[in-house]
């Protein structure tokens, strides 16, 4: 059989800030599918890079006294030493700021254009006087042309839901700059995605993606589909459009483009050929590993401006959940939003590499990482089972035999039991039901484990030093060893590496699972892992906490600005009601169990409430979207008592279910404080 010819990539981490364990995830996701394949003999190569473009780059660099260039140069260096030292093993790493895509995007939008899929229209937007830049939706803030209420998001208000343009808020301000904006007129340039309705109707049931994937889009497809806007106007960081000077290519546009210049950069330097991976028609297999955040854009706008440009579409686009941490969102204030770094410094990598695979599915859920389920899991399944064979076996091998395996096997059953899974484990993770395929891995790792328990080479070594019969026992018990570490390198490629020097072999292929190590010497036996130390992740946890504690803007208690309010609100009491109205309002203590920042949202926190327990002793949770973000970073506060309306009907807002409402008083932006009651008050008591 000829090898496959394979080109994977997974999205792109942004240029502006540190990796965390959320990248991590895919990363590990995509390298463990990718090793599996080189081991099976496949021709597959894997590349990304850095998505180093956008306002949200250039704006950074200008607060740091550094040019772009500089910041995304010393990103990139940071990424790739981050990457490897979670053995992500990267045929290639680029950087969207790249001749090769600049060339690429250059040529893909002259052909978009040429096809008559690029649009132009004037826009009216937002314009900072003061930076002469036009502002994003998330650069403004104003009052709520509904409600009125302050410091609103630019396009939707989220105290009382409205949507609306950002021309529209009342008293609008740039974030950027403090300046009141103008309206300014500018050309803007679209991919006209609804021409591509009918082929991504049928592309996206053609088996290219997940069943949960295709129906979401199948909604959105059953909408009007919106013209993608491409461009940006000047003060821009990326690339300038051809023939529109002051005009630069949205990242929508040159991040994607990113994987085939990432590609390209490789093919300049090696015997790959461009063409035959990305050509339209080409057998070659091309497979992206994304987000779910990222799906409408990987899945929509990607494989239409491909079609569009006589490039092939993607094979497969697999897509994954998000990560949590002991159950929750990750929290910079409760330690669990690691940095890649961080745990670099703490623990050791192939432990989340492990725990990972052990959770991984082919579908798209969230996935937990519970530390204490994680030291469990990786002691007892990795140093437990798998090492513990080879640690039980070797020394007798070592001492008594001149590390001389025997010539036969004293259970060839087993060892054939053990080889005969080997297709069925390479066939889930192929499918990336890793979960799947490390507990078939671990449950051959019992079987011989008890193998090794039945017969007692410590007795044998005893009763018979020297015999052919304890050489036998010992080289079955590293044989399956063996076997075992033969199917755990793609998730654990540097203990097998450890384990290849132990058994002075070649690197381990997929294939050689099905040979026996017979009349062979084996090394001296080391430790080929360790026991997760609690101590340490703790000490991960701290520095983490630490780490986000010094950048914390610290409030005094009192009042957040050491000053009384300037302004009270003086509008009139609302109208009288009686107390059987009152009496209608359940108000309750809750203790804020973890408290996050909303995607997308520049007023919303997200508050997790502990409401105390129920009559069965059941934790009572509540979920609210608050629009404090102006006055209170999540770090204050994490462990506050507050009181909360717990009798509020569910509010479904765009950032999800509101289940209540917390009570605040002043007149808005920082001068806004969360009702506290005295301590002794516990989660759960009415207020009356």
């Amino acid at each position: 059989m000829n090898p496959r010819k394979i080109l994977v990539t997974s999205a792109l981490p942004y240029a502006n800030g540190e990796l965390h364990l959320g990248h991590i995830l895919e990363a590990v996701q995509t390298d463990i599918w990718v090793r599996l394949q080189k081991m099976r003999g496949n021709d597959c190569v894997y590349v990304c890079a850095d998505d180093a473009h956008g306002t949200a780059i250039m704006l950074s660099a200008q607060s740091q006294g550094i040019s772009p260039e500089q910041l995304i140069d010393a990103v990139q260096a940071s990424h790739e030493a981050d990457y490897a030292g979670f053995a992500i093993g990267f045929d290639n790493f680029h950087s969207t700021h790249s001749p090769e895509n600049r060339a690429r995007s250059e040529s893909i939008y002259q052909a978009l254009e040429s096809n008559g899929h690029i649009a132009r229209r004037s826009i009216t937007q937002l314009f900072d006087p003061e930076k002469e830049l036009f502002l994003a939706d998330r650069y403004v803030k104003g009052r709520c042309p509904k409600c009125k209420a302050p410091d609103q998001y630019g396009d939707n208000c989220e105290a009382c839901g409205s949507t609306y343009s950002p021309s529209e808020l009342i008293e609008p301000v740039s974030t950027i700059s403090g300046a009141t904006p103008i309206e300014k007129e500018s050309e803007h340039f679209f991919f006209d995605l609804p021409q591509f309705k009918d082929m991504l109707r049928e592309w996206t049931r053609s088996g290219t993606l997940q069943d949960a994937v295709a129906n979401k889009l199948a909604e959105w497809l059953d909408d009007e589909l919106q013209q993608w806007d491409i461009s940006r106007d000047a003060p821009y960081f990326g690339f300038e459009i051809p023939g529109a000077p002051g005009k630069f290519f949205y990242v929508w546009l040159d991040a994607p483009i990113g994987y085939m210049a990432s590609f390209e950069n490789l093919c300049e330097r090696s015997e790959y050929n461009f063409d035959d991976y990305w050509r339209a028609g080409s057998d070659a297999e091309l497979y992206h590993f994304i987000g779910k955040d990222i799906v409408n854009f990987h899945t929509l706008f990607w494989p239409a401006m491909l079609t569009s440009a006589n490039y092939r579409t993607p094979t497969a686009v697999y897509v994954h959940g998000f990560l949590t941490v002991d159950g929750t969102k990750m929290s910079k204030s409760r330690g669990t939003f690691i940095n890649a770094r961080t745990y670099l410094e703490n623990l050791d990598p192939e432990y989340l590499r492990y725990y990972l695979a052990a959770k991984l599915s082919n579908g798209v859920d969230d996935l937990d990482l519970n530390f204490e389920d994680f030291s469990a899991r990786v002691n007892s399944d990795l140093v437990g089972k798998v090492v513990n064979i080879a640690s039980r076996c070797a020394g007798f091998i070592n001492k008594g035999f001149d590390g001389e395996l025997s010539a036969e096997l004293d259970d060839a059953e087993l060892i054939e039991t053990l080889q005969a899974a080997g297709e069925t484990i390479a066939t889930l993770f192929e499918s990336r039901e890793y979960s799947k395929a490390v507990r078939q891995i671990m449950a051959l790792a019992d079987t011989a484990n008890q193998y090794i328990n039945d017969r007692q080479p410590w007795v044998v070594a005893k009763t018979e030093p020297g015999s052919e019969n304890l050489q036998r026992i010992c080289t079955t018990g590293i044989n399956a060893f063996r076997i075992l570490i033969c199917y755990l390198k793609p998730v654990l490629p540097v203990m097998a590496e450890k384990a290849e020097r132990f058994l002075a072999v070649e690197p381990l292929t997929w294939n050689d699972s099905q040979k026996a190590l017979l009349r062979h010497h084996i090394a001296q036996f080391e430790p080929l892992m360790t026991r997760v130390d609690g101590k340490r992740i703790e000490a991960m946890i701290e520095t983490t906490k630490a780490a986000y504690a010094e950048s914390a803007q610290p409030e005094p208690s009192a009042s957040k600005s050491g000053k009384q309010p300037e302004t009270v609100d003086s509008s009139p009491f609302a109208p009288e009601i009686q107390f059987d109205d009152f009496a209608k309002i359940d108000l309750r203590i809750a203790r804020i169990a973890e408290a996050a920042h909303v995607d997308g949202a520049d007023k919303l926190l997200a508050l997790t409430l502990d409401l105390g327990v129920d009559e069965q002793g059941a934790a009572i949770t509540r979920t609210v979207f608050s629009g404090i973000k102006s006055a209170y970073s999540p770090e204050q506060l994490t462990g506050m008592l507050t009181v909360v309306v717990a009798n509020l009907a569910p509010r479904k807002m765009k950032f999800g279910l509101s289940e209540g409402m917390v009570l605040a008083a002043g007149p808005g932006k920082d001068e806004l404080w969360l009702l506290e009651p005295h301590s002794g008050a516990q989660p759960g008591m009415r207020v009356s």
